[in-house]
């Protein structure tokens, strides 16, 4: 008899233990279901304003390839483009151009910073300039166009934002802790007073971070000591903003830095790429730069890369894409192939 009630007890128990893993599981599917209901009902107009496919994504209208990406585990490129708006003109200039190729199949993120007066050939001008005029002159896609030029890469996806919307970015994360190599006054863009960067671990807000990022004149590295900087203010910022605490913060996110923020990755796919990006947050990235020389010339400066540099970055970029991205490689190719035909016509 006592073993039949010990044998009724370990069932009831086995079956209350199920029974609470059925209640939780369901409710967390319906948290997840009001979630995703949530997101897409207050975040509507601010993904409307944010949402800016590029001339060539309105003329292809062919399915998402972030969303191949995200399906199949294929490499892709990026760029981040950090805005500097002036008053008067129509689009600004370029201040941070930043490419990467990510690969999630090798969990690998390569990352190269590419100085703003590199003095490169802009294709829609026609002529060569400083990289960050071809935003000046027409806007993102003048910029990528200069980029795939440059580094005979195609851009699959970008964002690019404004001084007010990396700001907003960090606050809305919470802040980020950032290591400082060395000790730096910078100046602070809003009440233009100076701040102390101390050697050491510091927490920055959205206006610290800014400031922290976009100094390069007192830095003993120049423009290698601004780049690691900013990588690794990036992956702080994109730590934090995947971080279970900040994903069902993502629609007051995006409802924060929809007007100052815009990128051809469509809505849907926000959650797949917090999703992917959970699998790389620990993978280091590598960091590469462009070698060069300054130069002055009818009195504007210019940074003048290497052949030899761009040449070697460009393989290191290629060499982080799978089939995916050397298929749009090869469309590259194809499509510049063809224009220069055209243009010998």
């Amino acid at each position: 008899m006592a073993t039949s009630r010990h044998t009724k007890r370990k069932k009831k128990t086995r079956r209350k233990i199920l029974y609470t893993v059925l209640v939780i599981s369901m409710l967390l599917l319906s948290g997840v279901i009001v979630f995703a209901t949530n997101l897409s009902l207050q975040t509507k107009n601010a993904t409307a304003n944010m949402y800016e496919p590029l001339e060539r994504d309105k003329v292809e209208e062919t399915k998402s390839k972030f969303e191949s990406a995200i399906a199949e585990d294929s490499a892709f490129t990026f760029l981040l483009a950090g805005i500097e708006n002036q008053e008067g003109a129509t689009y600004g200039r370029s201040d941070v151009i930043i490419v990467a190729t990510i690969n999630p199949k090798t969990e690998k993120i390569s990352m190269v910073s590419i100085p703003r007066d590199s003095k490169v050939y802009i294709p829609d001008l026609g002529y060569e300039d400083k990289i960050n005029h071809s935003y000046a002159n027409g806007g993102i896609n003048y910029t990528i166009n200069a980029v795939e030029e440059l580094l005979d890469l195609k851009i699959d996806y970008y964002v690019s934002t404004d001084f007010q919307g990396f700001e907003d970015i960090v606050d809305t994360v919470g802040g980020i802790e950032v290591d400082v190599p060395f000790t730096f006054k910078a100046q602070l863009t809003d009440s233009l007073k100076w701040k102390t960067f101390t050697e050491g671990t510091m927490d920055l807000n959205g206006n610290e971070a800014l400031a922290y990022v976009r100094m390069r004149k007192t830095d003993p590295q120049g423009d290698m000591g601004r780049n690691l900087r900013q990588k690794d203010v990036i992956q702080e910022i994109i730590n934090k903003g995947t971080s279970l605490s900040n994903i069902t913060k993502i629609d007051d996110m995006i409802a924060d830095v929809g007007n100052n923020v815009k990128t051809n990755i469509p809505t849907s796919e926000y959650l797949g790429l917090i999703k992917m990006y959970q699998n790389l947050k620990s993978s280091p990235i590598e960091q590469l730069q462009i070698s060069g020389d300054d130069a002055t010339i009818r009195g504007i400066y210019y940074f003048i890369p290497e052949e030899e540099s761009i040449e070697e970055i460009q393989q290191q970029l290629k060499l982080n894409l799978d089939d995916f991205g050397q298929n749009a490689q090869s469309d590259l190719n194809k499509t510049k192939n063809v224009n220069n035909l055209t243009l010998g016509e």
